[in-house]
């Protein structure tokens, strides 16, 4: 959550309507449904039921970055809590919603949080510093490959307006995490 933060935080206000690569989707439309899933899956974690309105797409006021730094605050905060208490989630926009055993619940909000940084920091052209921290960082490289590895790569579930796009060959040589966006169907060299 530091680092999508960290990159989130560097956005201006006149950079929202930029494209990301999520087809269709602008900064300011990604940066909602990144607060949503913050909101959501904190509800989760603090024990709510299978409710898929506690992860819409959430406004994001006169200061975007702020708000997704005080829902990631809180949804960190959360996820602290459902590990003492030892709490499975519901996620409604999984599978059959759940519950999902707690590590894996935190393993795929990892990467949707990583990931999507990825997205904010590719169109903000400060991507080479967030793929080479998470790289350069073993246990949350290896990680988010192995939760990347195990979404499902089938007509089914990466048909269009999927959550991902169908997996691409991923290059030689690039790294863990151009390694896992290849996979999720994202080109580790788009450009806005």
């Amino acid at each position: 959550m530091e680092l999508a933060i960290g990159v989130v935080d560097g956005l201006r206000p006149d950079q929202l309507d930029l494209p990301t690569p999520c087809a269709g989707w602008t900064l300011r439309r990604l940066l909602e449904h990144c607060v949503g899933q913050h909101r959501g899956f904190a509800a989760a974690a603090r024990g709510a039921g299978p409710d898929p309105a506690l992860f819409a797409d959430a406004p994001l006021g006169a200061d975007p970055a702020g708000a997704f730094r005080r829902t990631g605050t809180d949804l960190t905060e959360a996820f602290r809590e459902a590990a003492d208490a030892d709490r499975a989630l519901w996620l409604p926009e999984i599978r059959d919603g759940g519950p999902f055993p707690f590590a894996q619940a935190v393993g795929f909000h990892l990467l949707d949080t990583l990931v999507h940084g990825w997205d904010v920091a590719a169109v903000l052209g400060t991507r080479a510093g967030l793929v080479a921290t998470v790289d350069a960082h073993d246990a949350l490289a290896t990680t988010l490959l192995a939760v990347t590895e195990a979404v499902p790569d089938t007509p089914e579930a990466r048909a269009p307006g999927r959550v991902f796009a169908p997996g691409l060959e991923p290059g030689g040589g690039e790294g863990r995490f151009a390694h896992a966006l290849a996979l999720l169907g994202r080109d580790p060299a788009w450009k806005p």
